[in-house]
């Protein structure tokens, strides 16, 4: 039996560091003190807590701002979090992102319809206004507003895990949805798609929503599986 491993110095001053945010009301913004005055108010030298302080970085618990000082992070309160390394892409994870979008959208689309308040209807209008600018080769804008146009339905559900979880994956898997767009090459009928999905949410419709959004990712999959087995 292998034993259990200990925490660490580090590992202590990381949650007395996120306890010290917490107790103290901080939220996403607001500076914290300098690294002097907590490595005397933690009584620890200042490499140790710079290892701390790069942990909680790497996590989005804080922000080092070099010049400025130290700073709560935005993804302070995040549950789910993306992992950055990028990876080799392979056909099969293209079909497997897909099939975990198929399995997830539809459902949070349906709550978008149900919970989604003019202010956010409205930024998914000008997600999809971006995205109609850029249809005619401009890949790169054309991505990042389509993308945004998915993170904001998730958003529009009105459940934080689920559009963490959403962000997540379209963040971590966004090599595999440039190539997506490529091989699925009709970005006219894409964004006719997503206009679809947008009324049927502005309509208040979540049948109608949850079904748009389920048949415009299984139409992506089918001609992503053709082209696959076809190349052009």
């Amino acid at each position: 039996m292998s034993e259990v491993t200990r925490p660490t110095l580090s590992d202590a001053l990381t949650e007395r560091m996120l306890e010290l945010i917490r107790t103290g009301g901080h939220r996403p913004g607001d500076r914290l003190p300098s690294t002097r005055e907590l490595s005397q108010r933690f009584a620890v030298t200042t490499p140790t807590l710079r290892e701390a302080l790069r942990r909680l970085e790497a996590t989005g618990a804080i922000e080092l701002r070099h010049g400025s000082g130290i700073y709560v992070g935005a993804d302070i309160e995040r549950l789910v979090l993306p992992n950055p390394n990028m990876r080799e892409i392979h056909a099969a994870q293209l079909l497997e992102l897909l099939d975990a979008r198929i399995l997830i959208e539809p459902p949070i689309a349906a709550m978008a319809a149900e919970h989604a308040g003019q202010e956010e209807l409205a930024a998914l209008g000008r997600a999809l206004d971006e995205a109609g600018r850029h249809l005619r080769g401009e890949d790169a804008e054309l991505h990042d507003a389509n993308m945004t146009f998915h993170r904001a339905t998730a958003r529009l559900a009105g459940n934080s895990v689920l559009h963490e979880v959403v962000d997540s994956l379209l963040t971590v898997h966004g090599p595999e949805q440039r190539e997506i767009l490529q091989i699925f090459d009709d970005r006219r009928r894409d964004h006719d798609e997503h206009l679809s999905i947008m009324q049927a949410i502005q309509a208040r419709d979540a049948v109608r929503a949850e079904a748009r959004m389920r048949a415009h990712l299984v139409d992506v999959k089918t001609v992503i599986e053709q082209r696959l087995r076809t190349p052009r």
